[in-house]
């Protein structure tokens, strides 16, 4: 872990007794000493939405049950319910449903669906929340929201600030196959993920893994790297060396959207690999096809979801446009005289199958790749 100042320390209540070398005869000592009462926990208010979000919200509730906890949630902030699956049954996000899987108060649940809504702003500032936690919430906090909590609102954003601010952290830093990223905890400001940094783990990237796990361990992370860096903040210390972000230095991650997951074999099979693996889940990497028949003289376009791939490193590629099949991976030519394995597929409305039972599937007839 990096910490951004030169002292970082946990909060200890010591209880100190003066014992007098002299005590007069007479002194009568009271048979009933004063309560000592622990401090009132401080109120922290959770904001977040998908799965990775929930298990930053797991690792807050299960803290806050300890007996020496500084804190306690105070309420939990979430997108409102939403049509998911192929149904479109409307249902709570993620962060919702593990709350009330776990017991947690229905009526300390908001679902605004904008957090400047004023009915939710007064809501909020009810609580009178000392500290707000935000995990990709998926809603821009406007002024007068970040004005509430007395402690501000910290953010875990996946990735090292002020590298890839924006939407699609983890997406952006795959597909330009960096091979190390990490996890930031920053202060929320009102400029994009441009907040001062209180710390940040780093962590290498395997040019296997895909978008989906790095984003599960970078929350991991990044709710320990809260965890221990609580108390700086509560106190205030957090605050006072927290470290401006260099603006020269940043970069973008915009949102990804449905028209970008074609794939173009013209680009070179590391270009494409790495897409492979920063739309992984969503919205997923799409190639055209041709399935020729040649024994009927029958072509047909298929739309391809390339699921897992990697780059093929035989030197002998195809020239012509021939998808080959070798060694139980389907090798589709590229730009630059490389090649792209690609070892799982799927059809639209099919299961994920191996490369092997795709191509067991067509009979024998050949396959062409199609430019977009």
């Amino acid at each position: 872990m990096h910490h951004l100042s030169s002292s970082s320390w946990m909060l200890r209540r010591f209880c100190c007794h003066a014992t007098p070398s002299f005590s007069p005869p007479t002194a009568v000592l009271s048979t009933s000493a004063a309560t000592l009462t622990p401090p009132k926990k401080k109120k922290l208010v959770f904001m977040g939405s998908p799965s990775v979000s929930a298990s930053v919200l797991e690792t807050l509730l299960d803290a806050s049950s300890a007996a020496d906890s500084l804190f306690e949630v105070a309420a939990i902030v979430t997108q409102p319910p939403s049509g998911r699956d192929r149904g479109r049954k409307v249902m709570p996000s993620p962060v919702a449903q593990h709350a009330l899987d776990r017991g947690f108060p229905n009526d300390l649940i908001f679902t605004p669906v904008k957090a400047n809504e004023e009915a939710f702003l007064s809501n909020f500032r009810a609580l009178e929340p000392q500290l707000c936690i935000t995990a990709a919430y998926g809603n821009i906090l406007p002024t007068k929201f970040l004005k509430i909590p007395l402690l501000g609102t910290v953010n875990i954003h996946p990735s090292l600030l002020p590298l890839y601010r924006g939407a699609a952290p983890v997406q952006r830093a795959l597909q330009d196959g960096v091979t190390e990223t990490g996890v930031s905890l920053a202060f929320t400001i009102r400029a994009l993920d441009a907040g001062p940094i209180i710390a940040y783990e780093k962590m290498k990237i395997d040019d296997h893994i895909k978008a989906p796990e790095l984003l599960d361990l970078l929350f991991a992370q990044g709710s320990k790297l809260l965890l221990q860096e609580l108390p700086s903040i509560f106190n205030g210390s957090a605050k006072t060396n927290a470290q401006e972000q260099d603006d020269s230095k940043a970069t973008l991650a915009p949102k990804i959207t449905q028209e970008e997951s074609w794939l173009c074999f013209d680009q070179e099979a590391l270009t494409l690999h790495n897409k492979v693996r920063a739309f992984a889940g969503w919205p997923g990497t799409r190639a055209k096809i041709v399935v020729i028949d040649e024994k009927n003289d029958k072509r047909s376009e298929l739309d391809l979801k390339i699921i897992t791939s990697r780059v093929y490193n035989d030197a002998q590629v195809s020239k012509d446009d021939d998808v080959a099949f070798i060694k139980g991976s389907m090798i589709i030519p590229c730009g630059g005289g490389t090649a792209l394995e690609v070892l799982e597929v799927q059809l639209p409305g099919k299961k994920v199958v191996d490369a092997a039972a795709f191509w067991n599937g067509l009979r024998g007839q050949k396959v062409k790749k199609l430019g977009l």
